[in-house]
């Protein structure tokens, strides 16, 4: 059953991103019906990490300074430790998340991920969870930090780490599905 029929969901990613966060919900939202672009400040190609090390390269299917929300249904924030400290520094990068946040578009992020939503302004008083790296960040930025597997707070979806991937890929389909 294709749940995500004719739903777009944007996946947003800098070079070092944690590989099975993109790849394994990204096979998940197709498999349910959904198209996926990546978007990255990178103009064609944007490089994975596994674990430490280097992994493969993806190609990118929208430059982020040509992405645009309204050509979305829902937003994906893989994690990793690069990808999130290059892109929550980047204007483009935090007003497109802004963008969905304001339009009440469904945002998911995962591990790391979530350091953006805390430069995006939108954790405070938000029940979320995250890598324990990022815990004490989230809290001081008035986030209401939980330890589970997934935690849903009205269009926020967040998860912790690569072993939650099970829970968090059922969470975005379900939330997605109801864009």
């Amino acid at each position: 059953m294709e749940k995500l029929k004719d739903k777009k969901i944007a996946i947003l990613v800098a070079d070092g991103f944690e590989e099975i966060e993109l790849s394994s919900p990204k096979e998940a939202l197709e498999n349910a019906g959904a198209k996926t672009h990546i978007i990255s400040p990178s103009k064609d190609k944007v490089r994975s990490k596994k674990g430490d090390e280097w992994s493969n390269e993806y190609i990118v299917d929208v430059p982020l300074q040509e992405a645009e929300e309204n050509k979305y249904d829902a937003l994906l924030l893989p994690g990793g430790v690069i990808n999130p400290d290059k892109l929550r520094t980047n204007k483009t990068a935090i007003a497109l998340i802004n963008a969905f946040w304001e339009r009440n578009k469904p945002i998911a992020a995962i591990c790391h991920g979530p350091q953006l939503l805390i430069n995006a302004d939108l954790v405070r008083d938000k029940k979320m969870t995250s890598v324990e790296a990022i815990k004490i960040d989230l809290i001081n930025a008035g986030a209401n930090w939980e330890d589970n597997a997934v935690v849903v707070d009205a269009e926020l979806i967040t998860s912790r780490t690569p072993d939650d991937l099970p829970e968090f890929n059922k969470a975005i389909i379900k939330a997605f599905a109801k864009v």
